[in-house]
């Protein structure tokens, strides 16, 4: 990296290593400046697990930990009223939610049926599919973890930062290497980035989390208006296949959509440029206060033109070329639910779990499953749903039969359940007012009942406090927890989406919804826009123009 420092200082003092801050300005600044993160593991493994969860040294516990893959659960009992009030110490449970990291949602049979193993002898049998294409898994006792880490990474998988403030997991295409229709196969570039620096002390200290996107595919399948750095596939009219650059994206109480770069990347060169926008985040990202510690501050404070001339003056020692912006995605939706050619002659199956649970019971008759078919690559994507990867055509059939046994629907599947995601919410969730998994999958459930004829594409996120875990903003229907009248209720954000509905959806003043009301105030909009919709127009685009009543 070069000396020369081209950013200007910021007007305070924002917590900057590159101006030289280097003074602790939190209590994580704090335990981080003390211990890498990464160090906690032989804790884990030599005393905490030995000594079980008193041992545990507060830092390490609320701290440190998540730098692989821990946080403790919410203690059951506690209602959402008191999520605020109450001290860390008392809303910890003894037993971890610990999450899987599956970069690009990547997962072979054998993977699969790993966690699946793990899930139910040490998990009480749970399993969540995150928006983030990682597993979730809870109940987890501190003295299994050792044993956990050993039979994950036997296969090849692991918890190392799918947490803290880290490189979190890549997100990738699903259907990367198979699409019929695919730009660019991006699995060498995620797999390049997690090799280097996953695990690496150089980004082990980030201001907060780290968001990734790779894809080449042209439905823009990974959210990347919503992540800290992206690269999606575009055609050079030169130059050939390669990705498109953006930066700065991130929702939870100050959502704000990345920004492109103009900048065109190589596959071969999108590890050292992910490495350097990493860079600027560590050197010049605010640690000051938590609450302005992501990428989105520094990108909205510099803007793109500054930030790329950082970039390349002083990270990459190289000028990026300029290149063209993806063109829209097609009318369709991105979930890959159904049966969809590759380009080999095979076929790749989409199927929805509701709301993105799937038991460990599910996911070891899955592994079996797509096995007996054919297949032994599973995908989990960006909208809670899982991909079976490389079917042979005469063996379709079967494997849609057998995932609709299992409750994940392929041919069954409603437009709610394809797009309705919850985040944990407060089963699990200490930062969650209200429920979330089971309210969705009641709203589903309800919806596909009064509406057995609604086809057209609607995103409901749910979302158990205001941190958009569940992308509340960006959906066409987003639910945040909130209390109203002192029960359990959501607040309403309307026409947020990605692609080619991009934006931030529209808070309804005044408006919170009690849970028991949610199916009648969804079955009420969705009846409205199906009456007063253009042709072709999708959800998001008349809510905007809708008048504010019909939104009621």
């Amino acid at each position: 990296m070069a000396h020369t420092r081209i950013a200007p200082p910021a007007a305070k003092d924002e917590g900057q290593w590159a101006f030289g801050s280097r003074e602790p300005q939190n209590a994580n600044e704090r335990f981080k400046q003390e211990d890498d993160g990464l160090n906690v593991r032989h804790r884990i493994e030599h005393v905490y697990s030995q000594q079980g969860f008193a041992s545990i040294a507060p830092d390490d516990l609320r701290g440190r930990m998540r730098w692989w893959g821990l946080y403790t659960q919410r203690r059951p009992g506690i209602d959402g009223g008191r999520t605020a009030t109450m001290e860390p110490h008392e809303l910890d449970d003894e037993y971890f939610m610990l999450r899987v990291r599956c970069d690009g949602g990547s997962l072979s049979t054998d993977q699969l049926r790993t966690i699946a193993e793990v899930s139910v002898e040490h998990a009480r049998g749970t399993a969540d599919i995150t928006d983030r294409q990682n597993l979730q898994l809870h109940w987890v006792r501190i003295e299994d973890v050792p044993e956990i880490w050993r039979r994950l990474e036997a296969v090849g998988l692991t918890t190392q930062e799918a947490c803290g403030d880290t490189p979190r997991v890549i997100l990738g295409s699903p259907v990367a290497g198979v699409a019929a229709d695919e730009i660019i196969d991006g699995t060498p570039a995620v797999a390049a980035v997690s090799a280097r620096f996953v695990g690496n002390p150089d980004f082990s200290n980030l201001p907060r989390k780290f968001k990734t996107a790779i894809s080449g595919s042209p439905h823009q399948d990974v959210a990347h208006e919503i992540n800290d750095v992206s690269f999606i596939g575009v055609l050079h009219p030169e130059l050939g296949p390669g990705f498109d650059l953006w930066v700065g994206g991130g929702l939870s109480t100050n959502p704000r959509l990345a920004v492109r770069l103009g900048a065109f990347v190589t596959l071969e060169q999108v590890p050292d440029v992910w490495a350097g926008v990493a860079g600027i985040f560590r050197d010049y990202g605010y640690r000051r206060l938590r609450s302005r510690a992501r990428l989105k501050f520094l990108v909205a404070d510099w803007g793109p033109e500054l930030f790329r001339e950082v970039l390349e003056g002083e990270y990459l020692g190289f000028t990026l070329p300029d290149g063209p912006e993806p063109p829209p995605p097609p009318f369709a939706r991105r979930d890959h639910v159904g049966v969809h050619p590759q380009k080999d002659g095979r076929f790749y199956v989409g199927a929805a779990p509701l709301v993105g649970r799937t038991p460990g019971a599910v996911l070891a008759a899955l592994a079996d499953l797509a096995e007996a078919c054919g297949s032994r690559r599973v995908r989990l994507t960006a909208e809670q749903k899982i991909v079976v990867l490389d079917v042979p055509a005469d063996q379709v059939d079967a494997l849609v039969d057998g995932l609709e046994a299992l409750g994940l629907a392929v041919r069954s599947a409603s437009t709610f359940r394809r797009g309705t995601m919850a985040c944990t919410g407060i089963e699990f969730c200490k930062l969650a007012i209200v429920e979330t998994k089971a309210r969705g999958a009641q709203l589903v459930a309800e919806l596909e009942s009064r509406l057995p004829t609604f086809d057209h594409p609607l995103t409901i996120n749910l979302n158990g406090c205001p941190n958009s875990c569940a992308r509340i903003q960006v959906a066409d229907v987003g639910l945040k927890g909130a209390l109203a009248g002192g029960e359990d209720g959501y607040q309403v954000h309307l026409g947020g989406g990605l692609g080619l509905t991009g934006g931030i959806g529209r808070t309804l003043r005044g408006l919170r919804v009690p849970a028991d009301d949610l199916p009648d105030y969804v079955e009420r909009v969705a009846r409205r826009f199906d009456a007063q919709r253009h042709e072709g127009e999708l959800f998001a685009q008349w809510a905007v123009r809708a008048d504010d009543q019909d939104l009621r």
